[in-house]
């Protein structure tokens, strides 16, 4: 929280990373996936409460080795914050990004728009 009351910028970035976490989770998504780029905008504040708000995440893009994600911090009627987060498919060993798996990109594929 902020001197005004208002959710901080770095907890908007921690309630999307636990969203995409659980979504990722919760369809059996695994591998090593790392954040290449993410752009943020805060549109509405969000004051500090103890009603939870709502992430809602989706795919817009998949490619070879990366995918888009949108995210929106929201309640029903109001959004405070919209982000798009590229990610790419990441090979621990080496270091450097991997093609994705066939499995990955229809489970991707089927949560996008």
């Amino acid at each position: 929280m902020d001197a005004d009351g208002h959710v901080h910028s770095a907890a908007h970035l921690r309630y999307l990373e636990e969203a995409r976490i659980d979504l990722f989770w919760s369809r059996g998504f695994g591998g090593s996936n790392v954040v290449a780029q993410m752009d943020i905008d805060y549109l509405t504040p969000l004051r500090y409460r103890r009603e939870p708000v709502r992430v809602e995440t989706w795919v817009t893009r998949v490619g070879t080795s990366s995918f888009a994600l949108r995210h929106e911090i929201r309640d029903a009627d109001v959004v405070y914050s919209s982000a798009v987060c590229t990610m790419v498919a990441f090979d621990q060993n080496t270091q450097k990004s991997r093609p994705l798996p066939e499995d990955q990109r229809v489970l991707l594929k089927d949560l996008g728009i």
